[in-house]
């Protein structure tokens, strides 16, 4: 993807999200355990894709933002449909598309009346920040065909420095609706426990194929660590995240932040 100057008069949305390309996507290494775990989300997410989906396969990317996921996966040869309910950010995407197929699709995706379903719909860093996960899992099972995938991103709640509540304590989430769809960290309302995200996948009618928990403590920068991350090798590092994915699971889910779902629907019988 090509990099981009911001013009001098721009919409405020595509200065936020520039912000966060500077850190992500083109290099500005001022905050290096968000650099990083980022770049490891993206590479499970890459991973995952690549393992049921061949190029050429139709990727629904939901809630894209600056669309960096749909524009790797357009490069990488899949047919991708970008989403997001910010329709002034699909000018922002186009200037940084280069090569590939992508199909722009502002608004609310399940209003969007897609044609047929896509080989896999993929939810990075959403459900979280919605009020009824469990009915957004179900409806986002309804845009996958019969034998697709959906890819999954979400905090892992129980990473030793997270604080919200399991969206199985609420007894109504209804009351958290007027909070729902704020970008970034301050709009999180429930982080997902592995113990709550089987029920929710299995409600939804839907297998897991996989589960992933990904980014210690080192990587991510926190308890300190940002410091360490200026001076250690990035090769260190990440040979450090290699050793703590082959802890036990019970540490990895108290030592991980990230986890990433490969999710099925059924084909018809």
């Amino acid at each position: 993807m090509k990099q981009v100057t911001l013009p001098r008069t721009c919409p405020e949305s595509w200065q936020e999200v520039y912000h966060y390309d500077l850190i992500e996507i083109y290099g500005k290494k001022s905050i290096l355990g968000h650099t990083y775990a980022y770049n490891n989300r993206r590479k499970n997410v890459i991973e995952l894709i690549q393992k049921v989906a061949k190029p050429g396969a139709k990727i629904l990317d939901v809630a894209a933002a600056q669309g960096n996921y749909s524009l790797l996966l357009a490069e990488l040869g899949y047919d991708v449909t970008w989403n997001d309910l910010r329709e002034d950010l699909v000018d922002y995407v186009k200037l940084k598309h280069e090569k590939g197929t992508i199909r722009y699709a502002p608004g609310n995706c399940f209003d969007l009346g897609f044609d047929e379903g896509f080989d896999v719909v993929l939810i990075t860093e959403i459900i979280e920040h919605v009020a009824h996960p469990d009915e957004f899992l179900r409806k986002i099972a309804q845009l996958v065909k019969p034998g697709g995938y959906i890819v999954m991103t979400t905090p892992n709640g129980e990473y030793i420095r997270h604080d919200l509540p399991k969206f199985s304590d609420c007894p109504d989430p209804s009351k958290f609706e007027d909070l729902q769809f704020k970008s970034n960290a301050d709009g999180h309302i429930f982080l997902l426990h592995e113990d709550e995200v089987r029920p929710l996948v299995e409600e939804a009618g839907l297998s897991i194929i996989e589960f992933r928990l990904f980014t210690n403590l080192l990587t991510n920068g926190h308890v300190k660590t940002e410091y360490l991350l200026k001076v250690l090798p990035r090769s260190v590092v990440d040979s450090l995240e290699s050793l703590t994915g082959s802890l036990p699971f019970s540490w990895q889910r108290k030592l991980h932040k990230g986890m990433a779902v490969l999710m099925q629907r059924p084909a018809r019988s």
